[in-house]
C-alpha cells in the first residue's frame, strides 16, 4: 500500500488514500501520517475496534464511550522514538532505502523494536481519531465507499483483462513478472482509450447528452467491459458447410 502511494507515476498530489479493512494497521496509520498522507479504510468489525484515552487519568470521562475506551496513549514513547520515526519516514519518502526492507523491520515478529512500538502507538491515536470521525460522519463514510468502488471497479476490470491462469502470474522471474505486468497496463489503456472514444461519441449526439442527469454524469468512467469479448469473435454460418474433405480424412485413419 505504501508503494504504491509513493511511486505511483503520476503527478497526482495524493491525499487520501481508500482501502479494505485487511489493508489497515496501526503501523500503516503512523507512516502515513508521517508521510503527510490521510489513510481512509473501509473498517469492516466495527463493533471490535476501541478508542484510546488522549491522557491518564480520564478513566470517569466520557461516561457514554466507556465500553469502547481502553488505555492512554504513551506519549512519551513516541517522544523519545520521534527522531528514529522521521528517519524511516523521510527513507521511504527520498527511496534511499527499500520500502520493502524497511517495512519488514515494523511487522508483528518484531514487537520488542522500540521504534516498532512507537510507530504502533502513534497510530492507535491517529487511528482513535480517524474512528471518531468514521463513525461520527456519514459523509466520511459515503466518500470512503465510493472510493473503494472505484477501485473495486479497475480490480474487476484487471481480473477482466487478466484471464489468462486465473489471473495469476505464475512465475517467480521477474523478467517474466515485468512482462505480464507491462502488457496488463497496455490492454488498461488500449481499453480506457478505446471506452472514452466511444462514450464520447455517444454523447456527441444531443438527444443522447439531454438524457443524462448530473448522476449520470458523475458515474460515467470508461472502466466498461461488458461489451468486450476476451476470446474474440466468432462468426458461424449454419447454411455454409465447413470445407473439409470427409474421404480424405476418412481414408486416413
Amino acid at each position: 500500500m505504501i508503494e504504491g502511494l509513493l511511486k505511483h507515476c503520476t503527478d497526482m498530489e495524493i491525499e487520501k488514500n481508500f482501502m479494505d479493512s485487511h489493508g489497515q494497521s496501526e503501523v500503516a496509520f503512523a507512516f502515513c501520517h508521517l508521510l503527510g498522507f490521510n489513510l481512509m479504510p473501509r473498517i469492516k468489525a466495527i463493533h471490535s475496534q476501541k478508542l484510546y484515552r488522549p491522557d491518564p487519568g480520564m478513566s470517569e470521562a466520557y461516561p457514554n464511550l466507556q465500553p469502547v475506551l481502553t488505555r492512554p496513549i504513551n506519549w512519551e514513547l513516541i517522544r523519545q522514538q520521534y527522531d528514529q520515526m522521521i528517519k524511516y519516514a523521510t527513507a521511504l519518502r527520498l527511496g534511499t532505502a527499500e520500502t520493502e526492507a524497511i517495512l519488514k523491520r515494523f511487522t508483528r515478529n518484531n514487537l520488542k523494536h522500540p521504534t516498532y512500538l512507537a510507530l504502533a502507538e502513534l497510530g492507535k491515536a491517529i487511528k482513535t481519531i480517524f474512528l471518531c470521525e468514521y463513525l461520527n460522519s456519514e459523509e466520511l463514510r459515503i466518500e470512503i465507499h465510493e472510493g473503494l468502488n472505484v477501485v473495486e471497479n479497475w480490480n474487476s476490470a484487471n481480473s477482466f483483462i487478466f484471464y489468462g491462469k486465473s489471473g495469476e502470474i505464475s512465475t517467480n522471474r521477474i523478467e517474466d513478472q515485468e512482462l505480464s505486468v507491462l502488457s496488463l497496463h497496455l490492454l488498461q489503456n488500449c481499453m480506457v482509450y478505446v471506452n472514452t472514444l466511444m462514450i464520447q461519441q455517444v454523447l456527441s449526439e444531443k438527444k443522447w447528452y439531454d438524457m443524462m442527469t448530473s448522476e449520470d454524469f458523475r458515474a460515467l468512467t470508461p472502466l466498461i467491459y461488458n461489451h468486450v469479448n476476451p476470446y474474440g469473435n466468432f462468426d458461424l454460418d449454419m447454411n455454409v458447410r465447413i470445407p473439409i474433405d470427409t474421404y480424405s480424412i476418412a481414408g486416413q485413419a
